[in-house]
Formats: structure tokens, C-alpha cells, sequence
């Protein structure tokens, strides 16, 4: 058995956040997972949009999600592309249960655990004074 997959320390690369994308970071620093929604049509993604994939909608508002969903597909680094990195650390997609996909990392279990289906719930942790990096780890 291997350890447990594990959030990085601060000092990584982090993003550099756009005044579009500046409510979903400060939500992450309280702790919640944003989704932008279109309110004409439900449709949810990660990131803003200017019309609305779904229905074309001209509208769409930060909203809070469940930050709950299912592990969809991942890798398991052993080899970090930068010095700054701890390894193991598993990159994922995450199936959110509010329709749509995310890009994050599991932690919280050894690399073995991780299968396609895998219940998943955020967790946050710093990455740096002003970035707070949203993880998945198994849903008890």
C-alpha cells in the first residue's frame, strides 16, 4: 500500500484569476464550489460563458453547487513536471452532480482506491496567500 493522495503545499504554480472568473476564487477561500448557470435553461459549468451552450441564453449568475459527484477519469503522477509538486498526486476529471465536469485532483486515499464511480466531495485547501484549490476526496 502506498500513501495517501494528499493536497499540495503551498508554492505551487497557481492560477492567475480573471476579474470573470474572481467570484469562483473567493467562493474557494470561504470554502464553496461556484457553478455558473444559465437561468433560462439549468445548464451548469465551471467556468462563465457569454451565451449559454444549451439554449443560447444571453445570461448566466454564479450559483452555489453540491460540490458532491462521481470520479470519471484520472492519471496518477509519480513523475512531477515541477519541482514544487509532491507526488503521488492523482489529476481528475470529476462528473459533478450538478451536470457538468471538472478538472481537480483526488485526495484523501491511497492511488490503488481510485475506479470510475468513486462518490467524490470537495475539500479546500490553500495554495497560496490569495488561491485556495479546490480537491475531491471519497464521500464517507
Amino acid at each position: 500500500m502506498t500513501d495517501l493522495l494528499r493536497p499540495q503545499p503551498p508554492g505551487i504554480p497557481v492560477p492567475a484569476p480573471s476579474w470573470r472568473l474572481a467570484p469562483y476564487w473567493e467562493a474557494c477561500r470561504r470554502g464553496e464550489l461556484l457553478q455558473f448557470r444559465c437561468p433560462d435553461c439549468g445548464h451548469a459549468e465551471a467556468r462563465p460563458f457569454t451565451a449559454c451552450n444549451r439554449c443560447g441564453g444571453l445570461r448566466g449568475e454564479w450559483v452555489a453547487g453540491t460540490g458532491r459527484g462521481a470520479l470519471y477519469s484520472w492519471t496518477v503522477v509519480w513523475r512531477p513536471q515541477h519541482p514544487s509538486f509532491s507526488v503521488p498526486y492523482a489529476p481528475a476529471v470529476v462528473a459533478l452532480d450538478d451536470g457538468y465536469h471538472m478538472i481537480s485532483a483526488v485526495i484523501g486515499c491511497p492511488p490503488e482506491d481510485l475506479e470510475a464511480g468513486l462518490r467524490l466531495v470537495v475539500e479546500f485547501h490553500p495554495a497560496s496567500d490569495e488561491i485556495t484549490l479546490p480537491y475531491f476526496r471519497p464521500d464517507a
